[in-house]
């Protein structure tokens, strides 16, 4: 991938701490007419540097009471076995997010449910009937705090 220049930089930044920001008042912050930084952003998008923009959402107010990190071992690790799985699990509603990891374990997903007895009743439905799982652990988590941004390491032009 090509390398951001600096105002490329500014505008990842600005847009990864406030992805609400109106494109004037991105302009603004990194010295640039509206339509040039309009233009830039576009191009991001295009590139594939900007992905996409969301909202954080409380997960109380669509019902959620309760996340969970699974780490899942597999009994075999053929490539046509892992799409089979990554296929079941990205289907699964209350799968937020599924991590392809190195280690002991193959892969970790994180789920959002109603209460224990829906973790339960997923786990067991789920994970555990999928045959080509040797080994679940499930972390239930107190807290989730993420960072909006990521760390600048692409090189500086």
């Amino acid at each position: 991938m090509k390398a951001l220049d600096r105002i490329d930089r500014e505008i990842v930044m600005a847009l990864s701490n406030n992805g609400r920001l109106s494109n004037k008042e991105l302009a603004a912050g990194v010295g640039l007419a509206p339509s040039s930084c309009l233009n830039r952003v576009r191009r991001l998008q295009r590139r594939g540097v900007l992905l996409s923009f969301h909202a954080r959402v409380a997960p109380r107010a669509l019902g959620i009471g309760l996340q969970a990190l699974i780490a899942i071992r597999l009994k075999v690790h053929a490539r046509g076995v892992l799409e089979s799985l990554k296929h079941h699990l990205l289907a699964l509603a209350e799968v937020v997010a599924l991590y392809d990891v190195g280690g002991s374990d193959d892969f970790v997903c994180h789920v959002a449910v109603r209460d224990s007895d829906h973790l339960r009743d997923l786990v067991r439905d789920g994970f555990s009937a999928r045959e080509e799982i040797a080994f679940l652990k499930t972390s239930v988590i107190f807290d989730h705090i993420a960072s909006t941004t990521l760390p600048m390491y692409a090189d500086h032009a």
